[in-house]
């Protein structure tokens, strides 16, 4: 049976490393996802943590169509209106609130929500969402979490985020229910505002060649 998030996963399967996007300018964001994908990534996930989000997920997705470009930190209505606006192939959030779920209506089916426990994971598989992203998974039980959740919760697909470095993000995808773990230290901050483009690649090809 096919989901609407099997591109998703396709493209993990890949290049199961996905960098979570801090950008406070949009007029980098063209630069940023040619380096992403010159590291050999396949998805990006832009948060909506600075007013430039959803024109950074425009920006790059106009400027390397082929990088699958996710919208985090998606906390109501209006973010999921605008993030498909501006053109994100998929939803990201912390958690998972009843009013964003009235809103998202059938574009749940795009959205991977956050949980911390097993009885999240189980709502919100309930409610008809395939994919899960444990957070924060450094906090909550990391590797040892997932490995809890393997064998009662076989059905279910993680994608571990939150405290998630290079030393360990081998660890997670080792996993047989991680499909993808997302990071900051592919392309932080410091990264985008020093506009160290090649570094970013860099550490990118170096990430997934130790996936």
């Amino acid at each position: 049976m096919t989901s609407p998030l099997d591109f998703l996963l396709e493209a993990a399967r890949r290049a199961p490393i996905v960098p979570v996007l801090i950008v406070e300018q949009s007029e980098v964001a063209a630069d940023l996802a040619r380096a992403l994908v010159d590291g050999g990534l396949t998805i990006a996930e832009v948060t909506l943590r600075t007013p430039s989000g959803f024109a950074v997920i425009e920006a790059m997705k106009a400027a390397a169509p082929e990088l699958i470009v996710g919208a985090g930190t998606v906390l109501t209505g209006s973010d999921v209106e605008n993030s498909i606006s501006a053109g994100a192939d998929f939803l990201v959030s912390p958690g998972m609130s009843p009013r964003l779920l009235d809103a998202l209506g059938e574009r749940r089916k795009i959205m991977i929500p956050g949980i911390a426990t097993a009885t999240e994971a189980m709502c919100r598989y309930e409610e008809g969402f395939g994919l899960l992203k444990l957070f924060p998974a450094s906090v909550v039980g990391g590797v040892g979490a997932l490995k809890g959740f393997a064998s009662p919760l076989p059905h279910m697909r993680f994608m571990p985020t939150g405290g998630v470095t290079e030393a360990d993000a081998g660890n997670y995808l080792a996993l047989p229910n991680v499909f993808a773990v997302g990071g900051s230290w592919i392309a932080s901050s410091a990264d985008i505002a020093a506009a160290d483009w090649r570094g970013i690649s860099t550490k990118a090809t170096r990430a997934l060649a130790r996936a």
